[in-house]
Order: C-alpha cells, then structure tokens, then sequence
C-alpha cells in the first residue's frame, strides 16, 4: 500500500469529513461507513477529491462498501487505478 496515498486520503477525511476528530480516530483500516464517516454525500465528495488528486476515474460499478470501507480499501482501489493506467 502506497503511504503517501494513504496519508493525502487521511488528511482530506479528517480535514473536511470530520474536523472536530483527532488524527488518532481514522486509522488505515477505520470502517468509515459502520463509524459514521461516510454517507453517500460524504463518498461523492470524498470520490470528487479522488479523481482530482490522483487523477483517476472511478466507475459506478467499482463504489461498493468493500472498495469503499476503510482508508486502506480505497488507497488499494487508487493504487490499482492508477496502475492500469
């Protein structure tokens, strides 16, 4: 798992998901929907921020809870992305 992935998509949650949080309550594997993290409003915002910074295109059919469940889910999702292309 590419770290600099992982922490950009720490920063953003924490950042503009929940702010009033300490860094220490979103670890690599936090499962963001079962915490309360992520909504569908919070994943649209969170794949708008996605796509522009790692410069991917995510496809319906690939947001599903397990691609979207942890930090480390996703950073896996980026990485294999960014990887194809």
């Amino acid at each position: 798992m590419n770290e600099s992935v992982v922490e950009a998509l720490r920063a953003h949650i924490l950042t503009e998901l929940i702010p009033d949080e300490t860094p220490d309550a979103l670890t690599p594997e936090t499962p963001l929907f079962d915490a309360g993290i992520l909504d569908s409003v919070a994943a649209l915002t969170l794949i708008e921020f996605i796509e522009d910074r790692f410069g991917v295109v995510l496809e319906a059919h690939e947001l599903t809870l397990e691609t979207f469940g942890s930090v480390a889910a996703i950073a896996a999702l980026v990485q294999e992305k960014s990887s194809a292309s």
